[in-house]
């Protein structure tokens, strides 16, 4: 995939695991947008596949048929961030408005919502804009280093923030899984967004909390330095959660920066699950 001057590789594969009767995960890869992302979704009666497949298809549609003027867009530009940066974070926010709405309309969908982690190429800057809300990670590989680009929206990461309890205690919490924020529990939800700069050689890794609170960051590091190829490289990923326990639904997107002369391609691969997963929408 091309996308303005960056070229790049992408593959996403989502899996319901081992414990679940159905993937509530939604993911998206939108190679002429350079859009990539993974939601996570939650509640009761199946509402959470409905929550975290909406909120993909609400930011796709604004980020595909809204023009970059922002006088056109439905909330208020921040002069603060840039156009890819204020583009993904408006994505969200209608996203969690759209997912409010259903919510407000359909009783059996009272209490539904979803995490979300969203990357938007911003070739005329070398870059991507990265937007999350709740425990949906990215992460970078450079120069053999990996590295987790997100703080979560979680009670565990406040208080790891503050010095309050160690890596160690935050690990096995009780609270661990307790969010802090997420798309569809209020009209109105802070997105945190920030830009960071690309180089080739770079792979980025998007992912739900079934990958990254099942594997151990080193582990994680691992396959990824041993497996070259993306789809291989997902494929091992979720083995590697899978034999962990399985416990939560799995989904992550693989997104490599190649040299200027290299070829760009692009796949998706799903294992079997409840319902097909598009690469767009």
């Amino acid at each position: 995939m091309t996308r303005g001057t960056l070229k790049i590789q992408a593959a996403g594969l989502s899996d319901r695991g081992l414990k679940r009767s159905h993937n509530e995960d939604s993911l998206s890869v939108v190679p002429d947008l350079g859009l990539f992302i993974v939601a996570d979704g939650m509640g009761g009666h199946n509402a959470g596949e409905v929550a975290s497949r909406q909120s993909i298809e609400s930011i796709v549609e604004f980020l595909r048929d809204v023009p970059s003027d922002a006088e056109s867009w439905p909330v208020p530009a921040d002069d603060n961030l840039s156009e890819a940066e204020n583009r993904i974070v408006g994505a969200v926010k209608l996203a969690n408005r759209d997912v409010c709405k259903l919510s407000m309309e359909h009783p059996e969908y009272h209490g539904m919502g979803t995490t979300l982690v969203g990357m938007l190429l911003d070739p005329d800057n070398h870059g991507m804009a990265i937007a999350h809300v709740g425990d949906s990670r990215a992460y970078r590989l450079r120069d053999g280093k990996f590295h987790k680009i997100t703080l979560d929206h979680s009670w565990v990461e406040e208080q790891l923030q503050r010095g309050i309890i160690t890596a160690e205690e935050a690990k096995n919490h009780r609270w661990k899984n307790v969010i802090t924020r997420a798309l569809g529990n209020k009209l109105e939800v802070e997105v945190e967004v920030q830009s960071v700069d690309v180089r080739a050689g770079d792979l980025y890794m998007l992912c739900s909390d079934g990958l990254s609170g099942m594997v151990e960051h080193e582990e994680l590091e691992r396959i990824m330095l041993t497996y070259a190829d993306l789809e291989e490289c997902a494929q091992q990923l979720i083995r590697a959660a899978n034999e962990a326990g399985g416990h939560d639904n799995i989904s992550l997107i693989l997104v490599r920066i190649l040299e200027d002369d290299a070829e760009s391609t692009g796949g998706f691969s799903s294992q079997p699950t409840d319902r097909e997963t598009d690469t767009d929408h």
